[in-house]
């Protein structure tokens, strides 16, 4: 399993994340290139080079604007990524980002994340940041990526309405219930743009074992801490019986679409290449009873499948994020029973034994043929293909 690894000993920023994905082998002309793609790309200027903090030598990144910083709303963010011609899977993991964001700052604001006026966080660096971080990550295309505490800081910093403890309201939100570390620099480590991407991007916050590194990559800070002021990105492989890969989960929810729509819904959306539908009932505000749709989808599908949702239902927008999926090696075979053959899936466990399922289809024209009830029928089944995979 292919693991991107974040150490993030003297925090994260966004010019930070740059640096460390082109310290790590990220090519510095892939990223302008892609960069190019957006509607702004003539308001900064990417300026990278060579330095060290406290004698550690990486990649130092700054993205210097040509113009004053506009304040943006998140659809315009949206609208900007969405109208661009970028990849799928960079512009869906550059609003999953933005999205982060807007709910962080939302919930320390109490406001609904579409007024979020983004103030710093919507300015041109941290578009280029964040677009920048889902290209880096594109372009690496790790299974699973990890990090370790975040090292948040100490002192005071300055928002918008005043000076605030370290972190940020929106650093703090957004890294609720992930392992974090303070006091081992003075002043703001981490921003609210680091923390966003590391909360939008991180499969699980925990140090991988047997772990071999086969790059790194050190991301430099702007600022001089008593530690080196960088962060370091490490690429390399961890052993695993289980094959992985990284899916897209698109969400709403609908409390005004009849039941009956929902089927058809369903056909539709594994007809467009669906990796799995599902509905889970919820409650909404003033108690309204609804569905959650939940689709499952790979980066190639994705956007068609979000369409779909939008053009089939009554939703008038969709959440999506990246989600880590760990399947058991499995093979599809035709095994013979004491009806004739059957469909079956056989999946390996990690200590070498075999799981099974019959096709379900197989199982009912067995029953139905031999006039028996569904579990009689699958009971024998399962019996006989004990035997032969045994």
């Amino acid at each position: 399993m292919r693991v991107l690894l974040y150490e993030c000993f003297s925090g994260i920023a966004g010019d930070m994340n740059l640096g460390a994905l082109i310290d790590l082998g990220v090519p510095e002309n892939h990223l302008r290139e892609s960069l190019a793609h957006l509607e702004l790309c003539d308001q900064f200027k990417l300026i990278v080079s060579r330095s060290e903090k406290c004698g550690i030598a990486g990649t130092l990144a700054s993205v210097k604007c040509e113009q004053s910083n506009a304040h943006r709303h998140l659809k315009d963010i949206r609208g900007l990524i969405e109208s661009s011609a970028l990849t799928s899977s960079v512009k869906s993991t550059s609003i999953q980002v933005f999205e982060r964001l807007a709910e962080a700052e939302g919930k320390v604001h109490d406001i609904s994340p579409n007024k979020v006026h983004f103030h710093e966080v919507g300015a041109v660096d941290a578009i280029v940041d964040i677009v920048g971080a889902a290209i880096g990550l594109d372009y690496l295309k790790p299974d699973h990526v990890a990090c370790g505490p975040v090292e948040l800081g100490s002192g005071m910093v300055k928002c918008e309405h005043g000076n605030f403890p370290v972190p940020a309201p929106a650093t703090a939100e957004l890294l609720v219930g992930k392992p974090t570390t303070r006091g081992r620099v003075s002043g703001e480590a981490t921003t609210p743009t680091g923390a966003a991407i590391l909360a939008t991007i991180v499969d699980s916050f925990q140090y991988p074992t047997d772990f071999r590194v086969e790059s790194l990559g050190y991301g430099l800070g702007h600022k001089d801490f008593e530690t080196p002021n960088a962060v370091r990105l490490s690429l390399g492989n961890v052993d695993s019986p289980l094959e992985n890969e990284t899916n897209v989960e698109i969400e709403c929810n609908i409390d005004d679409m009849s039941p009956e729509a929902f089927g058809p819904l369903y056909d539709r959306l594994f007809d467009a290449g669906a990796l799995d539908v599902f509905i889970t009932p919820i409650h909404m505000k003033k108690s309204r009873p609804a569905h959650r749709l939940s689709v499952l989808a790979n980066s190639k599908t994705a956007q068609q499948l979000i369409e779909l949702v939008l053009q089939s239902t009554t939703s008038l927008g969709v959440r999506t994020h990246a989600v880590a999926k760990y399947m058991l090696p499995r093979e599809y075979r035709v095994l013979q029973t004491r009806f004739g053959s059957v469909n079956v899936k056989v999946g390996t466990l990690p200590d070498g034994s075999k799981r099974w399922k019959v096709e379900h289809d197989d199982v009912q024209t067995i029953a139905v043929k031999q006039k028996l009830d569904y579990l009689a029928a699958r009971t024998q089944i399962d019996e006989d293909i004990r035997r032969e995979l045994n």
